[in-house]
């Protein structure tokens, strides 16, 4: 096999990321802010509009794997809310509200982020010789603050982030995009991941090779499925390149 370029998942493959979205000072935080808008209300109360919201986008999106944008919902939020209350928020505070509460929920929610060990050195010798790529089930306003923050902003052309698609892995549209713009045909290519589903069923039905790394996130069997790899420490993954090289 002639690797010209390696995919790789970011969360649970790259990046040691727990969350907990059940903290109740994620909802009463919100629901202080946005009082200063004329919404009164609880933390109840936007913790249910919330997941409703978000479950109505991904339910109306008709996808197979669906995928939300966070942003979208908190746009929608305020939109209801302000109708609701018949209440005139001004179109610059409009614009950047949305954004701003994606953060502030991410921001509370977030327990632990930080790059599982040797990635990094792993990453800089290969990015010398091969493209890298990424695709994460996740949101813009999340994944790229939180790439920076561990220090692989830039590593990966290109990132291809489900929440602007309004799908997510394992549809094979997510890989033949980022194949598309690495301009590489599959059987060049590499996927690292650690979802069994979501990543190594979704990448080999594309024809990618895969690398399973068993980060206990994720899903770590399924029925008739195999990566074309496996390791345990992430140090192992050029091992892992220089066996593809030999096939």
């Amino acid at each position: 096999m002639n690797v010209k370029g390696i995919i790789f998942d970011i969360n649970g493959t790259l990046i040691d990321i727990n969350t907990d979205e059940g903290n109740e000072q994620i909802y009463r935080a919100i629901s202080h802010f946005v009082k200063y808008y004329g919404i009164y209300t609880n933390r109840n109360e936007v913790r249910e509009a919330y997941f409703r919201i978000l479950k109505n986008q991904r339910r109306q999106g008709g996808e197979q794997y669906p995928e939300f944008d966070v942003v979208g919902v908190w746009r929608e939020y305020l939109r209801q809310e302000a109708e609701r209350r018949n209440l005139a928020i001004p179109k610059t505070k409009l614009a950047m509200l949305p954004h701003f509460l994606a953060e502030m929920y991410r921001g509370i929610s977030m327990n632990r982020l930080e790059l599982y060990p040797d990635v990094r050195q792993v990453l800089d010798g290969l990015r010398e010789r091969y493209r890298l790529a990424a695709i994460t089930d996740a949101q813009s306003a999340w994944a790229e603050p939180e790439l920076r923050q561990v220090g692989l902003a830039g590593y990966f052309f290109p990132l291809i982030v489900s929440g602007d698609l309004g799908y997510r892995k394992p549809d094979p549209r997510i890989f033949h995009l980022a194949l598309q713009r690495m301009h590489l045909p599959p059987e060049d290519v590499v996927f690292v991941g650690n979802d069994m589903f979501r990543d190594v069923s979704g990448a080999r039905q594309v024809g990618l090779r895969t690398v399973f790394f068993a980060t206990g996130q994720g899903q770590q069997a399924m029925d008739g499925v195999q990566a074309h790899y496996n390791i345990s420490r992430f140090a192992e993954l050029p091992n892992a390149i220089r066996f593809f090289e030999q096939e």
